[in-house]
């Protein structure tokens, strides 16, 4: 049985680097749906990892790897919103397992993590897009307790294909005392209707 532990990461030296940029790279060149046309160079992940681990250091992301006997499969991310009315809400991004680590349940451990590591950050909902295709991803996302709220058609390009873009949240609470006040009328930038 594979030793497997779930790492967050504000810092990351080159041998780490080089099993980040291998799992980014193979996952992409076997089809993965995580952003990339082409598999990405070394310095493209360099550059990504440098912004990520920043976030990190100044508690605005979270960058998880999960290693199995000691060897990064596996990668995954939460990004707080940007500004300052979106900073109670964080976007999952970039999960993704070794093509030869699947089966080992490395995704759920990641998506997993990141709620919690989120949660524990203080971040109120959690959201993550994936392709309407990739209907295992949406499966365990819903498992863990993600729902679906939006859907756009064929608004993911890939060459010469088009996919459905799918967005999913998971709420993990808010604040006590929180006014939760939807779309009632009335308060900070509303605007009455036209009719």
């Amino acid at each position: 049985m594979p030793e497997i532990e779930l790492r967050w990461l504000t810092e990351a030296d080159d041998h780490l680097r080089a099993e980040i940029h291998t799992v980014v790279h193979d996952v992409v060149a076997a089809g993965g749906a995580v952003g990339y046309h082409e598999p990405p160079t070394r310095e493209r992940i360099n550059v990504w990892l440098d912004g990520v681990l920043k976030q990190a250091r100044d508690n605005d992301a979270a960058f998880g790897t999960a290693q199995v006997d000691g060897v990064v499969q596996a990668v995954g991310l939460w990004r707080r919103g940007g500004t300052a009315v979106f900073q109670h809400r964080a976007e999952i991004q970039q999960v993704m397992s070794h093509p030869d680590a699947r089966g080992l349940g490395l995704g759920r451990l990641i998506v997993q993590g990141l709620v919690d590591h989120a949660r524990e950050a203080g971040i109120e909902i959690v959201m993550l897009g994936t392709r309407g295709n990739n209907h295992g991803a949406i499966e365990l996302y819903e498992s863990i307790g993600f729902r679906e709220y939006g859907r756009m058609p064929n608004a993911i390009a890939v060459g010469n294909d088009r996919w459905d873009a799918v967005d999913m949240y998971l709420p993990l609470g808010h604040p006590e005392g929180t006014n939760l006040n939807g779309s009632k009328p009335g308060g900070l930038g509303s605007s009455p209707r036209r009719s």
